[in-house]
């Protein structure tokens, strides 16, 4: 071991501090190295289209929302309540299972009524959301191509059902880079009772360079865990550290010119040390007025949760974060929207828990003059079946169903009050072939002004994108 060698070590274990732990493994792990050309993800990239948005809020609901009883009014549905569902044609995979079973079918008990000047439906689950009818774009329809729900969140938040795909968050980061070089350019913030299903394979970077991976925001207390500076060490001192290491690290480098891991991994430290101002400050709501906070519902036990993770969106957008996900629902029971049974209950308390936060973040994104330049996006993982296998029971529940998950979008450029996409009479799969979810990620893209096409990254041998095959732009929700 030579001197040089040997005193770095002893420098990082005696005087580097708490830094050393830090334990966000995007800001440590940056191996920019992996990728030819990769972006400098600090750095803001240019769009391949000319759109409005420059940031992404990405509302994930864990647990499969029922589209009959949101926003996929089916009358007919309530006309045959209780009885089996008449024979469909051309039902095939696990649905016809189900359908080959006892079954009844199960209306849905909120009423519906259109809003807005272009009349979309919404059930009364939702009288704050559908105030901003004319503001939303509705895509129903959307198949996945599994039902369970491991698989088909990986789908919806990674483009594929198959773990170590990059996150879309991933992907946007990817191709646009960071607006703010004191904050991530993706950043998380799970629902403050638990992780979703698959924990952070939601928002991971897959094979696209760590530093494309989302950072976990912990909405209350410390906001990144081992962020905080270690008690007895002032910025000052902890400035000088950076400086030592860095001055032994480029003496290092420079016998190592083409290997650009340890100058990537420093850049990860620089980011920490800048972090340790700003991040606190997000989640500080100090700021705000009562009335704002009101708004969003943190006021009430039963919206505070989510009402604090959009207003924190909110925050995250004006600070130039690209894109925040923000995810309701815990892994699947009674915290996520995965109602097997009591349908009617469950829908009402999470609707509850979202419907005036999600308002409120349309809203006061609209007043500050940020909606015309932030996509929002609402999505699942999967639709519910419009029937319940078994006998009606008290409280009937749906099973599962990867062919009409029902998402909109709003914001930048979205055609507010268009519709694309169908499902049937009943809401059990969409007309024809439907709408993929690849066809969603490839619109996403575009709203953010890239092209599924041109975002690329090669691994294993081949060009990646987000899509995997291609997608089709929904252009009839781009104004």
């Amino acid at each position: 071991m030579t001197n040089e060698v040997a005193v770095r070590r002893d420098f990082l274990r005696n005087a580097f501090s708490g830094i050393g732990a830090l334990a966000f493994g995007d800001l440590l792990a940056n191996d920019v190295c992996s990728a030819v050309g990769a972006p400098d993800s600090s750095v803001p990239g240019k769009q391949h289209l000319p759109r409005r948005a420059k940031h992404c809020i990405f509302l994930f609901m864990q647990g499969g929302v029922s589209q009959v009883d949101s926003f996929d009014y089916k009358p007919e549905l309530n006309r045959i309540h209780g009885q089996p569902l008449p024979r469909i044609p051309n039902i095939s995979g696990e649905l016809q299972g189900r359908l080959s079973f006892p079954h009844v079918a199960v209306g849905s008990p909120f009423e519906f009524q259109q809003h807005g000047e272009s009349g979309l439906w919404f059930s009364n689950l939702y009288p704050h959301l559908c105030q901003h009818a004319d503001s939303l774009a509705f895509v129903r329809g959307i198949r996945t191509d599994n039902q369970n729900h491991g698989p088909s969140t990986l789908h919806v938040t990674t483009g594929s059902q198959f773990p170590g795909s990059p996150s879309v968050g991933s992907w946007v980061s990817y191709g646009l880079g960071s607006s703010n070089r004191n904050m991530p350019g993706y950043v998380v913030i799970q629902d403050p009772r638990g992780a979703p299903v698959n924990g952070a394979a939601v928002w991971a970077n897959g094979y696209l360079p760590a530093s494309y991976q989302g950072t976990l925001l912990r909405s209350t207390g410390t906001p990144i865990l081992n962020l905080r500076r270690p008690g007895g060490i002032t910025p000052a001192q902890q400035r000088r550290e950076f400086d030592a290491l860095a001055s032994l690290n480029r003496q290092h480098s420079q016998l190592r010119a083409d290997d650009t891991e340890l100058t990537a991994r420093l850049e990860a430290y620089e980011l920490a040390f800048r972090m340790q101002t700003e991040a606190p400050g997000l989640v500080s709501l100090t700021g705000e007025t009562r009335a704002t906070q009101q708004m969003y519902g943190l006021d009430d036990a039963a919206t505070a949760g989510f009402g604090r993770q959009c207003l924190l969106a909110r925050r995250l957008v004006e600070s130039g974060v690209r894109y925040t996900l923000l995810v309701h629902g815990v892994q699947i029971g009674p915290h996520s929207w995965d109602d097997h049974g009591d349908v009617q209950g469950g829908m009402i308390r999470h609707s509850r828990e979202v419907d005036q936060p999600v308002a409120a973040l349309l809203e006061d994104l609209q007043t500050r003059g940020l909606l015309e330049e932030t996509l929002v996006v609402w999505a699942s993982e999967m639709g519910r079946t419009p029937f319940r296998n078994g006998a009606m029971g008290k409280k009937p529940g749906r099973e599962h169903n990867s062919w009409n998950l029902v998402m909109w979008m709003a914001g930048g450029d979205v055609k507010g009050g268009a519709s694309v996409g169908e499902t049937d009479e009943f809401s059990l799969r969409s007309v024809d072939e439907g709408i993929h979810i690849r066809d969603v990620h490839a619109t996403v893209l575009n709203l953010m002004g890239l092209d599924d096409d041109r975002l690329r990254f090669q691994h294993a041998g081949r060009m990646r994108q987000l899509t995997d095959i291609g997608g089709d732009v929904l252009h009839d929700i781009i104004s």
